[in-house]
């Protein structure tokens, strides 16, 4: 199929986490508004999975819900008003320019926010830091403390307050709550001390404190969260804002936006491409690394497929506009990588139901921690700032951006790397994969068969087995057809007509020639046929790795043609780097043993299986799957898609067949089992990062709320601590980026 059938079979990939015959029929995006933690998307999540044919997911790192419907029984207003009578905002997704821009306008909302709350909040700090040096307690007036404790409550808090209300009106709780119920309680004692005059001590700043810390935390999460989609940004800056188009016979700059399927453009030297097209006049050489990975340029000339995105390095090409918007190869990707990101990881799983029932968990927690407080120390200031510690550092942040963080980051990673991944699922479980299933023709070898040797027996001569085989293979697009066909022509021979044609799966053709029956096909198939060969002479060229078919007329074998087809450069390194990360190998092809045997030994693998016919290799698959193990499979041709659709997780060639591309979990743009071997190493990183993420918002639970209760951490503490553990995993998943292929 080539590089230019692959960039047509991923613009039309589906977008699907699970099986087409489970997908309601309409799907959306929509951007959520109002989540503070992970519980908020879980309530989101469980309230619209309610709805009758629907299917939800909600990232709340990315911040979006991605919903479908059966549109008769669900639609978008209906869809929307559920996540608003659930207490948070819902919207379909704007332009990516609208969106940032909103972004940005929040941000800076939010950091004007932080500057009051940090200006007001600085001399209770002060006094803080006085306290611990042993200087005195309440350095400042107590209404002094309530002037300035006040503002940060209820003006700079607010926003807990409604997140808060918007929970518990849904019938669920989250990390607002939390954090309204501990400064309330921290705020409201003291400014009943202030207002009553009572002798008792004043916990305005750590009411303010938590708040401040809190804001802080969520700027820096927010400023780290833009990093992880620093891919999609990478890839779509590739892409210029102006292109020069021929308009009335003379060369205008206009923005690529306003390119349509037909227009003329000129590229210069330097520049890239502005959208997919076709060359018409000029030759260069353009960097297509941002698609495929691969560092040298690419020869184009009239007639060669251009992408929107790659580099014109030397020469001026003048090119007719194929594909533009989002039906360019880049924009394919772009959506992929979207795609994947959005999706949801099987690891999620545990975190999901833990968020769940966090939040009432830890509400009883505090209430338990009040009341045993205050029955060992009968002092109701002490067992309050016990329970408002519990409150305050139990915030499952951390647990939600454990696993979409590290995913958006590792699918960017891999899409950098010409490594394209379906979704979550794909990037966590090609990483666990223990057995890996390869085929032969065009994945461990180049996929261009050649034909090396043309055997005429008696009586008949080379050009005339050439024309028979070139005869009966005309019209096939089998690689080794091709080599047949290619040969044929490069000796001036002409394939005939043929009748009655019928192919043999697996094995060869049949058809009538000249009201003759002719037959091509592998020597087990003539002995099926009863039809007698020189066996030993055609041994000694499967012995070198050759594939050999027979050409028979009238039931007499005429001679025989040698096909080779080379192994990959990269493929005996390959195989080794999956060797050594404790793969095992398995090589299952159609050819006959000895040609196999010659082909396995060479790439190194010591299983294989040979004459495997195309059905029969899901079922090879299906086989070492009930063995308990964890199976992965490689292809790049139609006969390739049952045992790829089999495997726990499949990878297609870039320049394999649209239906192998179109089944498989993960996509190679480079022609190359490198690419495997990055795949599973990237995922083998991103699982690290994942179970790294999920130990520390784990353990800091665990640890910080028994803490609390016992009086070890002031709500102060809790409250800095609670803020830097959510910016920890997010900067933990952002380690991903060092991430490069070829590191094992």
């Amino acid at each position: 199929m080539g590089y230019t059938g692959f960039v047509s079979s991923i613009i039309r990939l589906p977008a699907s986490d699970a099986p087409a015959a489970a997908t309601p029929s309409a799907s959306v995006d929509l951007a959520v508004d109002g989540m503070t933690c992970a519980a908020c998307a879980a309530r989101i999540e469980k309230v619209l999975n309610r709805l009758p044919g629907v299917t939800a997911h909600v990232n709340f790192a990315s911040e979006k819900a991605r919903v479908r419907y059966a549109p008769g029984s669900a639609d978008l207003e209906r869809i929307v008003a559920a996540v608003r009578k659930a207490g948070y905002g819902a919207r379909t997704l704007a332009s990516r320019e609208e969106d940032k821009a909103r972004r940005v306008a929040d941000y800076a909302a939010e950091r004007r926010r932080f500057a009051v709350s940090l200006l007001l909040t600085l001399p209770f700090l002060v006094q803080m830091v006085a306290m611990f040096a042993g200087v005195g307690h309440d350095l400042m007036p107590a209404w002094v403390q309530l002037v300035l404790a006040t503002p940060v409550q209820l003006w700079v808090g607010k926003r807990f307050y409604a997140g808060a209300w918007h929970a518990l009106r849904g019938g669920g709780a989250n990390m607002d709550v939390l954090i309204a119920l501990g400064t309330s309680i921290a705020y409201l004692y003291s400014a009943a001390v202030t207002v009553l005059g009572l002798p008792l001590h004043l916990y305005f700043e750590a009411s303010t404190a938590i708040i401040t810390f809190i804001l802080l935390g969520k700027l820096l999460e927010a400023r780290a969260k833009t990093r992880t989609t620093a891919a999609i940004e990478e890839l779509i800056r590739l892409q210029p804002q102006t292109a020069l188009v021929e308009r009335a016979g003379a060369l205008k700059e206009v923005p690529v936006a306003e390119l349509r399927v037909g227009d003329v453009f000129v590229v210069r030297p330097g520049q890239n491409l502005p959208v997919d097209g076709v060359v018409l006049e000029g030759a260069s050489g353009v960097d297509e690394s941002m698609l495929t990975g691969e560092s040298l340029p690419v020869s184009k000339e009239a007639g060669a497929r251009v992408f929107a995105g790659t580099a014109n390095t030397t020469g001026m090409l003048r090119c007719r506009a194929t594909g533009v918007g989002a039906d360019t190869a880049l924009g394919a990707i772009v959506r992929l990588v979207e795609d994947a990101q959005g999706s949801k990881a099987p690891i999620q799983r545990l975190a999901d139901k833990v968020a769940g029932v966090f939040v009432p968990i830890v509400i009883g927690i505090a209430a338990f921690t009040f009341g045993a407080t205050l029955w060992m120390t009968a002092s109701a200031a002490v067992a309050l700032m016990h329970a408002v510690a519990v409150l305050v550092i139990a915030c499952p942040c951390a647990l939600g951006l454990a696993t979409p963080t590290a995913i958006m980051v590792g699918s960017g990673a891999g899409a950098r790397a010409g490594v394209l991944i379906r979704n979550a699922a794909a990037l966590e479980h090609a990483g666990q994969i223990d057995t890996l299933v390869v085929d032969k023709t065009g994945t461990l070898t180049l996929g261009r068969p050649e034909v090396t040797d043309v055997v005429a027996f008696d009586g008949a001569g080379e050009n005339e087995v050439l024309a028979l085989a070139a005869t009966l293979e005309h019209g096939s697009e089998h690689p080794l057809a091709r080599a047949i066909l290619e040969r044929a022509a490069a000796s001036g021979i002409a394939p005939g007509p043929v009748t009655a044609f019928e192919a043999i799966p697996g094995k060869g053709v049949q058809a009538l020639v000249r009201d003759q029956p002719a037959l091509l096909g592998a020597p087990r198939l003539m002995l099926e046929r009863g039809i007698g060969v020189d066996a030993a002479r055609l041994e000694s060229l499967e012995k070198q790795g050759k594939t050999v078919v027979v050409v028979t007329c009238a039931g007499v074998a005429l001679g025989a043609i040698a096909i080779a087809d080379r192994l990959r450069p990269s493929s005996h390194a390959a195989i080794a780097a999956l060797q050594a990360m404790g793969i095992e190998m398995i090589m299952l092809t159609g050819d006959n043993r000895t040609t196999a045997a010659a082909i396995a030994q060479e790439a190194g693998i010591a299983r294989f299986e040979a004459e495997v016919l195309p059905q029969d290799k899901a079922e090879r698959v299906a086989a070492l799957k009930r063995e308990g193990r964890a199976v992965g499979m490689v292809g790049d041709g139609v006969n390739d898609a049952p045992a790829l659709a089999a495997a726990d997780v499949s990878f297609a060639i870039g320049a394999g067949s649209d239906v192998a591309i179109n089944v498989a979990d993960v996509t190679l743009m480079r022609s190359d089992l490198m690419s495997v071997v990055d795949a599973i190493s990237l995922s083998r990183a991103t699982l690290t990062k994942i179970r790294q993420n999920l130990f520390f918002a784990f353990i800091y639970n665990v640890l910080g709320i028994p803490l609390a209760a016992v009086g070890m951490l002031s709500p102060v503490i809790a409250g800095a601590a609670m803020a830097l553990s959510s910016v920890s995993v997010v900067s933990n998943s952002l380690l991903l980026k060092r991430w490069k292929p070829g590191k094992r």
